[in-house]
């Protein structure tokens, strides 16, 4: 059955008795999140800056709620790479001193 050999393989790979590699598991849990917390980023951003930026909800975007919302949108991406790429280097950082 499929849901058996998911099991047997699941860490087969590392050769150490099926025990799973913890760095491992790490990376990819560190990924989910990422992944979680870049879909609630982007929930927040377009939150914001609709409600910054669109005074009337209508059918479609006039020229400058487009500026404005990509200029918002761009501001936000910008602190977010800010933010994140001090977290990396304090991840790094600790992993150094392990």
């Amino acid at each position: 059955g499929m849901e058996s050999g998911f099991g047997s393989d699941f860490g087969s790979g590392s050769g150490g008795g099926g025990k799973l590699d913890p760095g491992l598991i790490m990376e990819q849990v560190k990924v989910q999140i990422a992944v979680a917390n870049a879909q609630e980023l982007l929930q927040r951003m377009t939150d914001k800056c609709f409600r910054k930026c669109i005074g009337k909800p209508g059918g479609s975007l006039d020229n400058s709620e487009q500026k404005c919302i990509a200029m918002c949108m761009d501001r936000y991406m910008d602190s977010w790479n800010t933010v994140s790429r001090a977290y990396n280097s304090r991840l790094q950082r600790e992993r150094a001193n392990m």
